[in-house]
């Protein structure tokens, strides 16, 4: 596994650590369906949601929530499809693609996570 890899799913532990504590609870990591991969599927009730995270070293190269684009979330989006089509998703209701913002500030230096639910491009809201 690449330093990369091994970054990206640092920042996925972070992002689903995070929604655990806002009550979700993770159905789904790293889940490949038709037309893309989801990061991380979530569930709190009838609510199911699709997370994109991104995590970058500082705001070097943009803010982290930025990376997501209308190509990025339409493949989000068909994965999506595909997942709840292939039966993932019993009794849910309500569906959202939310992203987890991860800026990682240095070794001590510690983290800022941010989260954008109901995203439509670059974090902002739909």
């Amino acid at each position: 596994m690449s330093k990369a890899q091994d970054f990206g799913r640092a920042g996925e532990a972070l992002a689903r650590l995070y929604l655990e504590t806002c009550g979700f609870a993770c159905v789904a990591a790293r889940q490949r369906a038709r037309g893309g991969e989801i990061d991380l599927i979530v569930r709190r009730g009838d609510l199911v949601v699709f997370v994109e995270v991104k995590a970058r070293r500082g705001e070097g190269w943009g803010r982290p929530e930025a990376a997501v684009d209308a190509r990025k979330l339409g493949h989000l989006r068909r994965a999506a499809a595909a997942w709840i089509v292939g039966g993932g998703a019993p009794g849910a209701a309500v569906f959202r693609f939310d992203v987890v913002a991860v800026s990682f500030w240095g070794e001590g230096r510690g983290c800022r996570i941010e989260h954008f639910a109901g995203v439509s491009v670059g974090g902002r809201r739909a």
